[in-house]
């Protein structure tokens, strides 16, 4: 690896990718100067805490922050990065910003649907959307939430601590349908039901208009119908790759990186929410939407950028907390994995499943047993086969003993 280490290093991002990699920076020793850019105006936050915390107003987004200041970084936030040439980023204020090496930490934003309209329709994805949709849900209160994923999810247990009546659309056949099976999905489906929540699946919206009162009415292709006083779009995210793409840098759904966080320009990184990275243990390549890969490939590129080795990059895993139960998972899960439960029970909303494509361990699954997901992100690191006669908890127990 280059060893010579750059003399400016520019960020661009002050979310939780942008923060670490210069924290990191910092760490290393690193002497020279370093910006951080960002069109937000709160300092760096924990943003898993938007669809939780913050949506229920049980925390601020001073008590949610990531940490202090970084000495001797320069952060402009409430600036956009407009342009980059080879040697400088141009800014929506008419500044300039020069770099040897540049960190691509733009993150990404909520999907639209452009035919839904506007007018008490909102998405949640930063800090600045948790204050107008609080507001309008506990004005209106009701919630209508199209897209059973995590945030949607999340959103709709929030809303529903809130006092609202609650519905939640999803086109899939299950809701959480890109990280669980139908069984966990179905668990998670009667968690929402047993708060009065319900779940429409298999449901495609095709139109949204306000009707005479104020409320708004989706429906679907088939026909259905359902109306609240508030609605939100919760159907994923888009990576911010315009800032890369109009460099020429590959472009795939994310900017396109190495295992060392590299793009196709030297001296230019990507990592977050932006970046697809490799798949090292699998083949292909995926983007991670989740905290920790955040801040992993934040590390990896800091540590790239002044020539150090990066090591192997970490299986990602993330959380999602409804309705006070805490789901964890681990790995590149899919609703069309074979799952093991290995420890407890689905229906006991406590257990601990392992996700196989053949006798390839890919991920896992659980409730209530979090050492069980660290310690399986470890064996999915390895590569190692899986002997399915000896799945069970004694297989987490003493893994050295059943996994070849």
């Amino acid at each position: 690896m280059n060893t010579r280490q750059p003399g400016r290093v520019v960020i661009v991002g002050t979310g939780a990718t942008g923060y670490t990699a210069a924290k990191v920076l910092r760490a290393e020793g690193f002497t020279g100067s370093v910006t951080l850019i960002g069109n937000e105006q709160e300092a760096t936050y924990r943003r898993p805490a938007v669809s939780k915390e913050l949506l229920l107003g049980t925390k601020s987004v001073d008590q949610v922050q990531l940490g202090a200041a970084i000495d001797g970084v320069d952060v402009r936030t409430g600036v956009t990065a407009t342009a980059v040439s080879d040697s400088a980023v141009q800014l929506d204020d008419g500044d300039q910003v020069p770099y040897d090496a540049l960190l691509l930490a733009t993150g990404s934003r909520a999907r639209q649907l452009d035919r839904l309209g506007s007018g008490h329709v909102f998405t949640l994805r930063s800090a600045a959307d948790v204050a107008p949709l609080h507001a309008d849900i506990l004005r209106t209160g009701s919630l209508l939430v199209i897209g059973g994923g995590l945030i949607g999810c999340e959103a709709a247990a929030a809303a529903r601590s809130l006092g609202a009546e609650v519905t939640v659309l999803e086109a899939a056949s299950t809701p959480l349908s890109r990280i669980a099976p139908a069984e966990i999905s179905q668990m998670y489906r009667d968690l929402h039901g047993d708060n009065g929540i319900t779940i429409h699946t298999d449901v495609s919206v095709t139109e949204l208009e306000k009707l005479p009162d104020g409320t708004l009415r989706a429906t679907a292709q088939d026909g259905r119908s359902w109306s609240a006083g508030t609605v939100l779009v919760s159907v994923g995210s888009v990576a911010n790759i315009e800032l890369g793409a109009d460099m020429g840098l590959e472009t795939a759904s994310g900017i396109l990186v190495d295992a060392e966080m590299r793009t196709s320009a030297a001296g230019i990184y990507a990592a977050g929410d932006v970046a697809e990275v490799p798949n090292t243990i699998l083949g292909g390549s995926y983007r991670s939407e989740h905290w920790n890969g955040a801040v992993d490939q934040a590390t990896r590129a800091a540590r790239s950028i002044l020539g150090l080795d990066v090591g192997d990059l970490d299986v990602p895993w993330g959380w999602s907390t409804q309705h006070g139960v805490n789901l964890q998972f681990a790995g590149w899960t899919s609703a069309d994995d074979e799952y093991v439960v290995v420890r407890g029970s689905i229906e006991d909303r406590r257990f601990t499943a392992c996700a196989l494509r053949g006798d390839t361990l890919v991920g896992a699954i659980g409730v209530g047993y979090p050492k069980d997901i660290r310690q399986i992100r470890s064996l999915i690191s390895s590569g190692d086969r899986v002997d399915r006669d000896l799945l069970g908890e004694d297989w987490l127990d003493q893994p050295h003993a059943v996994v070849r």
